[in-house]
């Protein structure tokens, strides 16, 4: 049977104004070899993925990796992370945390460690000591700890030792 239910015993009849012709694609030409062009070839990702913890979810343990984590449920535990930390409104984050950046709009109990930059957002409370390279405190946001903020490691140690330049946060 061919394809347009005409049955193959059939005689053939003059195509009418209604009926439909099959179209047959023209041949292909013949094409150039191609040549490789590294510069465009298709980039890798260097972003990170970020894992989620959503909110109504309460979880104890240890995240360690690279990758950005976003909290907005409740987590209970170390944090060290090559990527992102973001604490969203109404979640809870309680332990020591070490990662490229730590925005807070919830809840941060422990202290953070080693960050580039740490964001505190209205509505966001960190109780602990913060080390990091910058640091943005929002009106409305609420801090208890000590603060060292923008020296570089060198000066980092000799601060601590001397006790200098360090500020209290009550």
């Amino acid at each position: 049977m061919a394809i347009w239910d005409k049955p193959e015993n059939a005689p053939a009849t003059a195509p009418t104004a209604n009926s439909v012709t099959p179209r047959v694609p023209p041949a292909p030409a013949a094409v150039a070899p191609a040549t490789f062009d590294p510069s465009k070839a298709p980039k890798e990702r260097s972003e990170m993925k970020e894992s989620i913890i959503a909110s109504g979810l309460s979880i104890e343990g240890k995240i360690v990796g690279a990758g950005h984590v976003r909290v907005a449920g409740k987590f209970k535990g170390d944090i060290q992370v090559e990527g992102n930390l973001h604490v969203d409104s109404g979640a809870k984050v309680e332990g020591q945390v070490r990662a490229g950046e730590v925005i807070v709009s919830g809840e941060l109990q422990g202290n953070i460690e080693s960050a580039k930059r740490v964001e505190l957002q209205q509505g966001g409370t960190i109780t602990g000591d913060v080390k990091t390279g910058s640091l943005t405190v929002a009106a409305g946001s609420r801090m208890r700890g000590s603060v060292d903020f923008g020296f570089d490691d060198s000066v980092k140690a000799a601060t601590l030792i001397t006790d200098k330049g360090r500020s209290n946060v009550a």
